[in-house]
């Protein structure tokens, strides 16, 4: 099976999708409503390649990606209105990617909204765990290097 072969987001990138309302495309990204979105604006990035997740993209792409994402939020700020907006981006199962190729949710967001709240109300970690993880996170980021 060649690579996007079977993804929604490719059948949508390469126009094979005449159901998809697409809101936005350029050389690098498109942008198109869910099937079902959680709220009415809710839109979504995708790069024209296809990239499964954050983990496979390249600095190039996540640069025009970027880019496009921002430009997008501001045309939903501008077309919605809304209060606030969501900027999601999962990866894997665990983190409810359904779909994998890469992509960013643009989600206006309302006081009361269907979405409700994205963030558990607390959490009960240890102050050693949370050494522990920032310890083990600051040596990961020293590996980090720019080109």
């Amino acid at each position: 099976m060649k690579e996007g072969e079977g993804c929604p987001f490719c059948d949508i990138v390469q126009r094979d999708d005449e159901d998809a309302r697409e809101v936005y495309r350029d050389e690098h990204v498109v942008a198109f409503f869910p099937t079902e979105p959680a709220v009415l604006g809710h839109t979504m990035v995708v790069p024209r390649e296809h990239v499964p997740d954050i983990w496979s993209l390249s600095e190039e792409t996540a640069g025009h990606l970027a880019w496009a994402t921002v430009r997008l939020a501001g045309a939903v700020r501008g077309a919605v209105e809304p209060e606030g907006l969501n900027i999601i981006q999962s990866n894997g199962e665990a983190a409810t990617q359904t779909v994998f190729h890469l992509h960013v949710h643009l989600v206006p967001r309302w006081e009361g909204d269907a979405m409700g709240p994205i963030w558990p109300e607390e959490t009960d970690y240890s102050e050693t765990d949370k050494d522990r993880m920032q310890g083990r996170l600051r040596d990961a980021c020293r590996r980090i290097s720019r080109p």
